[in-house]
């Protein structure tokens, strides 16, 4: 496993690209089962969730061809269904959260599909319910192999119909859209997910020939269709990247220009960070961060302590919440931080408060963070990443704080991060990879 040698304390400054969305990647690559036709993806990112994706997507028979650095063609015309029985299949999708999302697409053209209970980061429970309960809404038998972890899905036929959907969950909606596209008559999904995630994955697969209605809103109607032809389609940047390269800025004194953002597509992230005291230009479609010594968190109208929470869209994302906990604690101020999705997300916390950060863990879903002001810096440490946000966020803390951090189990960073380092070091950062 790599490691991360972090010295810290240095002023950033440059420009920097965000990356391809690694969650609409996820949900457009799984896509391409529902045609026989060739599919082009672009802006895809370099990183260890989606390249597995890709791999596992050759491994089913899928025809893939790496066009450059960012592009993509699929052709799934010599899927082969059996694959899914294998040893080989249970592995490979076993390891990766974003592999339920075959599922859909699969049983919609083929008629069964597979997983087994897939992996991805440890930050709680993270339920499949929608997902299955969605499927079989629309026709589909359902079997859980609780000695094997092993889920299956089959129908001769999905028909379409009316669902309400017990959460807004985005993986779950996009699996459902992947069924109902080719299922019989007209599926109306109620609390369907709206992020822009999902949006693109409605305008992927109107392009190849679906019939979605409401695309942006939490009531899509799909008027299902027998085939889908090939497309073409371009991943949005990477909020979450955005947000914690706005974070980063301010931990390290830094002015960093954030290029081609697609600001419209932010949502409540520009605003958010606000609040904390951050000052963000808007410049066409780019956002500077300029260099603030201090920075000084909002409180509500009757002075009492701002609360960050994360919610359903377009509220804030849940991805995005350590970066703020980490921003928090260079502050002036004080601020809560209530994680209401996952019940472990939080726990990283202990490596901070190691650093020097004054954080209380009120319970496993809440935090208030005291803000040093700057006056104190973090002290660097070696800590261990336990997923992928947290890592970024310990990353952050380690850039921003006095002397060497160490960062251990740097996988998870890699799976959800481009080159991280590599970008890093343009900008000024003196870290480096070793064994």
């Amino acid at each position: 496993m790599g490691v991360f040698e972090v010295k810290g304390g240095r002023e950033l400054h440059g420009e920097i690209i965000p990356q391809g969305a690694k969650n609409e990647a996820l949900q457009v690559l799984c896509a391409v089962l529902l045609t026989p036709e060739k599919v082009t993806i672009s802006n895809i990112p370099d990183i260890i969730d989606v390249n597995r994706l890709i791999d596992l997507l050759s491994s089913l028979g899928v025809v893939v061809e790496k066009v450059n650095t960012d592009t993509y063609t699929f052709q799934a015309n010599k899927v082969n269904i059996d694959y899914l029985k294998t040893t080989e299949f249970r592995e490979k999708a076993a390891g990766l959260r974003g592999s339920i999302m075959i599922v859909g697409p699969l049983l919609a053209r083929f008629g069964k599909g597979y997983i087994p209970k897939p992996g991805g980061d440890k930050i709680g429970r993270r339920r499949l319910d929608t997902h299955f309960i969605g499927f079989q809404t629309l026709g589909a038998d359902f079997e859980y192999d609780s000695d094997s972890n092993f889920y299956k899905a089959e129908a001769a036929k999905l028909k379409g119909t009316y669902m309400l959907l017990e959460e807004a969950s985005v993986t779950g909606t996009a699996n459902i859209l992947l069924a109902a596209v080719m299922a019989e008559g007209i599926t109306t999904i109620y609390n369907a997910a709206c992020e822009p995630y999902i949006s693109q994955l409605c305008k992927m697969l109107n392009s190849m020939g679906a019939k979605i209605e409401g695309v942006g809103s939490n009531l899509l109607t799909i008027k299902g269709v027998s085939s889908l032809k090939g497309t073409k389609h371009r991943c949005l940047p990477d909020m979450i990247e955005i947000g914690s390269f706005i974070g980063l800025a301010a931990m390290t004194n830094s002015e960093i220009t954030i290029k081609d953002v697609s600001y419209d597509n932010l949502g409540m992230i520009p605003k958010v960070f606000n609040r904390l005291g951050i000052t963000i230009v808007k410049r066409g479609d780019d956002i500077i961060v300029p260099k603030q010594n201090h920075y000084e968190i909002d409180s509500f109208i009757d002075g009492s302590i701002l609360t960050v929470s994360d919610a359903p869209w377009p509220g804030f994302t849940p991805d995005l919440l350590s970066i703020v906990l980490v921003t928090a604690t260079q502050a002036k101020g004080s601020v809560l931080v209530h994680q209401k999705m996952f019940e472990s997300r939080l726990f990283f916390v202990d490596k901070l408060i190691d650093m020097g950060a004054q954080i209380i863990l009120c319970d496993p879903h809440r935090a208030t963070v005291i803000g040093l002001d700057k006056q104190v810096a973090l002290r660097g440490i070696s800590m261990t990443s336990p997923d992928i946000r947290a890592g970024v966020a310990l990353l952050i803390a380690a850039l921003s704080a006095e002397g060497t951090s160490k960062i251990h189990n740097i996988e998870q960073i890699d799976r959800g991060y481009q080159n991280i380092d590599k970008r890093l070091q343009a900008l000024g950062a003196q870290i480096k990879r070793v064994k």
